[in-house]
C-alpha cells in the first residue's frame, strides 16, 4: 500500500470507528427521586465525597468511603444488595461506580446530580 492510499484510507477508517455504538456502562444511573423511594425501602447507600463534604450534609444511614479510598475498602461493601452511589455532582459517583463495577460488583447504581440535585428537591439531610 503506497502513502496516498494509506492517507485517503485512514479518515475512512477513523470515521466508521467513531460511528460505533459506544460501550454501555456496566452500572445503571438514576435520579435522586429514585434513590428517595429505595433509601425509604433501605437501600444501601454510598457516599464518595470528603469527609468535610459529609460532615456538612449526608443522607440518613449512608456509609462514607470516600472515592480515594474505594479501591482499598471495595471488601467493606455488600455484594448481595443494590449499592447507591452518591458524591456531591454526579462525577465522583460515577467513577466510583466504573470501579466497582470492574471489581465485580454487579448492583451499582450511580445517582446523577449527587448531593446538589438531593438538596435541591427537598430531601433530608443529616447535619451534625
Amino acid at each position: 500500500m503506497n502513502i496516498k492510499t494509506a492517507l485517503f484510507a485512514l479518515p475512512a477508517l477513523l470515521g466508521l470507528n467513531a460511528c460505533a455504538p459506544a460501550a454501555e456502562a456496566a452500572y445503571q444511573t438514576v435520579d435522586v427521586a429514585a434513590l428517595h423511594a429505595a433509601q425509604a425501602a433501605g437501600s444501601y447507600v454510598l457516599d464518595v465525597r470528603t469527609p468535610a463534604e459529609y460532615a456538612e450534609g449526608h443522607i440518613e444511614g449512608a456509609t462514607l468511603i470516600p472515592l480515594q479510598e474505594l479501591n482499598t475498602r471495595t471488601a467493606e461493601l455488600p455484594k448481595d444488595r443494590d449499592i447507591y452511589v452518591i458524591c456531591r455532582s454526579g462525577n465522583r459517583s460515577a467513577q466510583a461506580s466504573e470501579l466497582l463495577t470492574g471489581a465485580g460488583f454487579e448492583r451499582i447504581i450511580n445517582v446523577a446530580g449527587g448531593m446538589g440535585a438531593w438538596q435541591a428537591a427537598g430531601y433530608p439531610v443529616v447535619r451534625p
